[in-house]
């Protein structure tokens, strides 16, 4: 049965007990929800976040030279993913068990690690806008010779990353909750300071988790177009395209989810009148946009490195030499796409 216990996966929807004492009338409206269909998308989502990231991770790992302050971001970005998909297997059991069986301290570790993952992506991915921004607008490429200063950006990420997570891992437990049988890792909160947790946790996620970035990328990434636009690089028009798809896949996966959460905040705060059918609508829908988000992680290493040509020319070389890949192959294979040092003065992995 797939139920209201199963919505630990959602890393906005903190429950307490009383919360779901309050909500069991509600609690049948939300069985005609698919589990079985989300447990798998989390499956999927994991084998290729897990395959792809860690051939991105290899690939860049390799790049002895050339390698550009983008490709470092990439590498981070990668491993963030990676980190972020290691969790998804642990929380498609607890959905489809309803029943947390792993303990309180992989409650802890796994929330905390999938928290520091979720914002390590979200700030990467605002890093490499700002960077392309500089190397395209700016046509500077001083960052990219300046490995030191973007590796003390890679760790001032990770590290505010990980303090984001800390209350997270601090307040979520393994607890039995009477009448709902089994474990389940909730924040462990007194109903006097749920709402306030709540409700300070979600502006920090909306604020530095979605709009901040979204706002650094639009910016950098529309000045980044009108630049591409103007000028008559040939590579301009493929360019443009990668930059566009960046944009939409960020929008497109993780705006639902922040509408969604937004209006269940409404909901919870009495602007938005609390019915059974409200809640189930909002629960459903939650479950769907959540799925939907977390697909990001599996789609950023075909973003940002598989439509790279100089990512494919280095992956072949690499597989080349593995022995996977004959010389024949391989010549045909880099014939269809053929690298230009001149005209990808400013490209990396990404662009």
């Amino acid at each position: 049965m797939y139920n209201l216990s199963g919505a630990v996966t959602d890393m906005y929807d903190n429950y307490s007990y009383d919360d779901l004492v309050s909500s069991m009338p509600c609690v049948k409206s939300l069985n005609g929800v698919n589990g079985t269909g989300i447990v798998i998308s989390y499956i999927i989502v994991f084998f290729l976040g897990l395959m792809g990231n860690s051939v991105v991770m290899f690939a860049v790992g390799t790049m002895k030279k050339h390698r550009t302050s983008t490709d470092i971001y990439l590498m981070h970005l990668a491993f963030a993913d990676l980190l972020f998909s290691l969790t998804l297997p642990f929380w498609a059991v607890y959905i489809n068990e309803s029943n947390w069986v792993f303990g309180t301290f992989l409650c802890k570790l796994l929330s905390g690690a999938q928290e520091a993952a979720f914002y390590s992506c979200i700030f990467l991915l605002a890093c490499i806008s700002i960077d392309r921004y500089m190397a395209i607008v700016k046509a500077t490429q001083f960052l990219s010779k300046q490995h030191h200063v973007v590796r003390l950006v890679c760790v001032s990420v990770w590290l505010g990353a990980t303090v984001l997570s800390i209350p997270i891992m601090v307040q979520r437990e393994a607890l039995q909750l009477n009448g709902y049988g089994g474990m389940h890792c909730y924040e462990n909160i007194t109903a006097e300071k749920l709402d306030e947790w709540r409700f300070g946790l979600r502006v920090v996620r909306h604020v530095l988790g979605f709009f901040l970035p979204l706002t650094v990328m639009l910016v950098c990434y529309g000045c980044t177009a009108g630049t591409l636009f103007r000028s008559r690089n040939s590579q301009k028009h493929k360019a443009m395209r990668v930059i566009l798809c960046v944009v939409l896949a960020f929008i497109i996966c993780w705006l639902p989810n922040n509408v969604t959460v937004f209006v269940d905040t409404l909901m919870r705060g009495g602007l938005i009148q609390d019915t059974c059918q409200n809640r189930s609508n909002v629960g459903r829908a939650m479950y769907f946009t959540q799925a939907l988000a977390f697909m990001h992680c599996a789609i950023n290493p075909i973003l940002y490195a598989f439509v790279g040509k100089k990512f494919r020319k280095h992956l072949l070389t690499l597989v080349s030499k593995k022995g996977l890949l004959s010389r024949e192959a391989l010549v045909r294979l880099r014939a269809g796409s053929v690298y230009s040092s001149g005209s990808t003065k400013h490209t990396s992995v990404t662009l």
